[in-house]
């Protein structure tokens, strides 16, 4: 089965596939936002801890079930439920995984979508040019490019075209080749963009406003809202986890390869902070309000730096490549479960699937219509817009990921068994010294941890 479904063509090719999966427009727009709403320091330790006591041990927990059963989430869970308490159900898990996929990757795309435009517009000057205005940038982001129905389905489907070329191809000959190219262009372009950053005036402030705790600052909506980000930040509780665990072979450590992707996601969403502080800081734009920073903000300050055509145009790149390498893995997810459980072959599986997402994907674009309250959709605020965009939004980032992700701590934890999860990390790595602590946390801390998220929504208290 792993042979006919495909499989990485080493360890490499996993964690390249599996880190850009993680690496996203959550990494690289809203940590920095939501950094900066939270003082910093302090807010970082926290979400450095909450990334190793919760994401790390789930992230083990789907790789786990991935290369444990060789099979898509639904057909995953089915398999290693069925004669478990709870029976066929616990199938229900992998389908909440399959439609967070489904339903993330029709509105991540239109997204994703806008950095070809403003790649575009770096490259043109045009950019420079409307940046000269802060006020005029904002107008022509909320109100212009949003409300152009024609410009948001052409950047959406081209966006969707890409993603699908790339999983057409397959897990070795796709993703992974796809990954291996763009990730050490996305490494690249971030060193670039760092060093450049170094030499601007408030590249001091950035690292003590990163670096320097003040724990006077925190609040429990601050670890609440560092506790969701480390949970959505590793691509968990959709299923894409568990998918590209499935490709991998025995001979790779779960343990190693789930923390050198851990560690990436999280060296990496500094590094994004730590270039967007240095470059804000070196100018007198008052940020505090605004979550749209990424193409507002952000173009204004590189406007009133030397190059700024050029930095702006890698910078849209880097964004652009990490939104890529996240929406493939989410196509893969849902293409999976029609290769494995519909029995389709992968050409029509990713063609099919892609053609139904694209389409709702042109309902979300529709549905901006020059909404200037996108500033505070869940991906980069804390509350849903009204439409289609926002309710797909809302659903997925604060129902379907955290529920999905409390469950699969739940399964792994206290349903699967100790004797068969001790012996899956054993392959590849050898005897597990840690196997005690990460059964400790999968089993009591992450489905605490993930559940008082799931409390929070309920009470109103959204974490996104």
């Amino acid at each position: 089965m792993a042979e006919s479904r495909g499989q990485w063509s080493g360890r490499m090719g996993f964690i390249l596939a599996a880190t850009g999966s993680a690496i996203g427009l959550g990494n690289l727009w809203k940590f920095p936002y939501i950094t900066h709403e939270n003082h910093g320091g302090a807010f970082v330790l926290v979400y450095i801890a909450m990334v190793l006591l919760v994401g790390f041990p789930i992230m083990i927990a789907e790789v786990l079930v991935g290369r444990r059963t060789q099979l898509s989430p639904v057909s995953a869970f089915r398999k290693l439920g069925k004669d478990k308490p709870g029976g066929a159900l616990w199938a229900g898990v992998g389908f909440l995984g399959v439609l967070a996929g489904f339903s993330i990757l029709s509105y991540y795309s239109v997204v994703a979508g806008w950095t070809i435009h403003y790649t575009w517009l770096s490259l043109t000057g045009e950019l420079n040019r409307l940046a000269a205005d802060p006020a005029g940038l904002q107008t022509y982001f909320g109100g212009e490019f949003l409300a152009n129905g024609s410009q948001q389905v052409m950047y959406h489907l081209l966006f969707m075209g890409l993603t699908t070329s790339a999983v057409y191809f397959g897990v070795k000959g796709g993703i992974e080749k796809v990954a291996k190219i763009l990730m050490p262009m996305l490494l690249l372009i971030l060193l670039i963009l760092v060093v450049y950053s170094s030499t601007t005036s408030g590249f001091n402030e950035a690292l003590r406003f990163l670096f320097k705790p003040d724990f006077s600052s925190l609040t429990t909506g601050s670890i609440l809202e560092a506790l969701g980000h480390a949970f959505f930040t590793l691509s968990l509780g959709m299923g894409a986890m568990l998918t590209y665990g499935s490709y991998i072979g025995k001979d790779i450590s779960i343990p190693r390869a789930a923390f050198q992707i851990s560690l990436f996601d999280t060296v990496i969403a500094l590094m994004a902070c730590l270039i967007m502080f240095s470059i804000i800081n070196s100018s007198d734009i008052d940020v505090s309000k605004s979550s749209t920073i990424l193409f507002t903000t952000i173009p204004t300050v590189f406007a009133q730096l030397p190059a700024a055509s050029f930095f702006n145009a890698i910078f849209y790149l880097l964004i652009g490549f990490a939104a890529l390498t996240s929406t493939i893995s989410l196509l893969e997810v849902v293409s999976s479960y029609a290769i494995d459980d519909l029995g389709w072959t992968r050409k029509r599986a990713t063609i099919t699937m892609g053609s139904v997402i694209a389409v709702f994907g042109v309902l979300n674009a529709l549905s901006l219509g020059g909404n200037d309250s996108l500033t505070n959709i869940n991906l980069v605020g804390r509350e849903s817009t009204a439409g289609v965009f926002g309710t797909m939004d809302y659903l997925a980032s604060n129902w379907f990921l955290p529920v999905g992700g409390f469950l699969i701590a739940l399964f792994v934890g206290w349903i699967m068994g100790a004797r068969d999860t001790f012996e899956e990390l054993e392959k590849g790595h050898g005897y597990f010294s840690g196997y005690k602590i990460w059964h400790f946390l999968i089993r009591f801390v992450a489905p605490l941890a993930v559940g008082a998220i799931i409390v929070s929504v309920i009470l109103g208290r959204e974490y996104q």
